[in-house]
């Protein structure tokens, strides 16, 4: 076939189309079929070299399911490659289930919202969640233990259900609950890592097109969910102290820099606190570290669920803590300190040989911009006020150095 003739039979195309009205996007994306449909004639037409152009316009046209079904492929392919690239570009798990919910609801047709849920040991939390507004990440609803999702995490099979008023997995859901759903494990090997639904305004099935498609989403979720969770540990234990679980120095140093960098920008203060445990030398050397690391464990445990959310209490090593309180002055920092005093008078622990555990606490406390401007220089001097007062009056807590005058004491002292 000449490329006269094809050009053609491609404007001809193009008339028809035009004439049939649809949008010019839909148009353009035909036009390329038909220029690869009949670029292709030759290979299975080879008899049809003078058949007239308006006849085999006519064909095409008389074979639009055709052309319905290569933009469907089109679509699951342009849909598998960017899923793939999403998935692969992040080792981030809020990420890779964001981008996971951003497919999940593009390739499903009516799709009103989706919801991820991770699954370990048996149980379930919220991942991710995605509707038709664009509102990410809010938790409508926790799964019910006789649910869809845990019936999916228990089974590890699909489940359709096509309109969830009639469906004995929601006798007992609201009954704002209406539309059909998809509830789909998130299976690595054996493994079910979690469990993605997808709920429909409509009542029905879901095509066979929309389950290859959503499979294979899963396969690669799955694996995506399960590399960034194990991407996630790992990093946790390089940030981690192993035998306490607080996070360690260099946890302490890189968020104490993000801290120094957000109070300049933001025009704020914060305090360091640094701390030594009083008497603890004398336990290990009594009972043995074994005792020692209990003893630690229980203390720097039960000092960690004191502090606030935006806090951070990190072990500096031994049997030093280091605490960082953001947006707060040398006030604040001292009642936390008188806090942290009368925590560890509320302490019980019953050594081997029957004797009651008796710590105290020793502190130095630096402020930023006061003290230090930079987090190295903040850390030495709450180093500094804290040798202070393991020297001089152990059981206190000392503010260091400044600008704002010589060597402040303040006593917060054990009864």
């Amino acid at each position: 076939m000449s490329e006269e003739h094809r050009l053609k039979i491609l404007a001809l195309a193009r008339q028809a189309l035009e004439a049939q009205g649809g949008s010019p996007a839909e148009n353009n994306y035909l036009l390329k079929l038909l220029g690869i449909l009949s670029a292709s004639i030759e290979r299975f037409s080879t008899n049809n070299h003078q058949e007239k152009p308006e006849h085999l316009v006519q064909g095409l046209f008389d074979n639009r399911a055709l052309l319905a079904m290569l933009k469907q492929q089109s679509d699951e392919l342009d849909a598998l490659r960017k899923l793939s690239i999403h998935l692969t570009s992040s080792l981030d798990l809020p990420d890779v289930l964001d981008a996971v919910s951003a497919e999940a609801m593009r390739l499903t047709a009516n799709a009103r919202d989706v919801r991820i849920f991770l699954y370990k040991n048996k149980k379930l939390t919220f991942g991710a969640s995605l509707d038709t507004e664009g509102n990410r990440n809010k938790v409508w609803a926790k799964p019910r233990l006789n649910g869809l999702t845990y019936t999916v995490a228990r089974t590890g099979q699909m489940i359709i259900i096509e309109d969830m008023r009639n469906h004995p997995l929601y006798a007992s859901s609201p009954t704002e609950w209406v539309g059909s759903i998809i509830g789909i494990p998130l299976r690595v090997g054996d493994t079910i890592v979690g469990v993605m639904n997808l709920a429909r305004t409509s009542l029905g099935g879901f095509t066979e097109s929309e389950l290859q498609l959503l499979g294979v989403l899963s396969d690669q979720a799955a694996i995506a969910i399960s590399n960034a969770s194990l991407h996630q540990m790992i990093s946790r234990q390089a940030y981690s102290d192993t035998l306490t679980g607080l996070p360690n120095r260099r946890a302490l140093d890189e968020r104490l820099e993000e801290e120094v960098l957000s109070a300049r920008k933001n025009n704020y203060s914060f305090s360091v606190i640094m701390m030594d445990l009083d008497g603890f030398k004398d336990v290990n050397d009594t009972y043995g570290h074994p005792v020692g690391d209990d003893v630690l464990r229980l203390v720097f445990g039960n000092m960690a669920r004191g502090v606030r959310n935006t806090d951070f209490l990190a072990r500096y090593g031994g049997d030093e803590l280091t605490l960082i309180l953001s947006q707060s002055d040398l006030s604040s920092a001292l009642i936390v300190a008188e806090k942290i005093v009368e925590g560890m008078k509320k302490l019980k622990f019953k050594l081997p040989d029957g004797k009651k555990l008796k710590l105290g606490i020793s502190g130095g406390i630096a402020i930023y911009p006061v003290n230090a401007r930079n987090g190295p220089d903040l850390l030495r001097a709450a180093d500094a006020a804290l040798y202070q007062a393991k020297k001089h009056e152990r059981g206190t807590f000392q503010v260091a150095r400044g600008i704002t005058g010589p060597l402040a004491t303040h006593n917060i002292e054990e009864e």
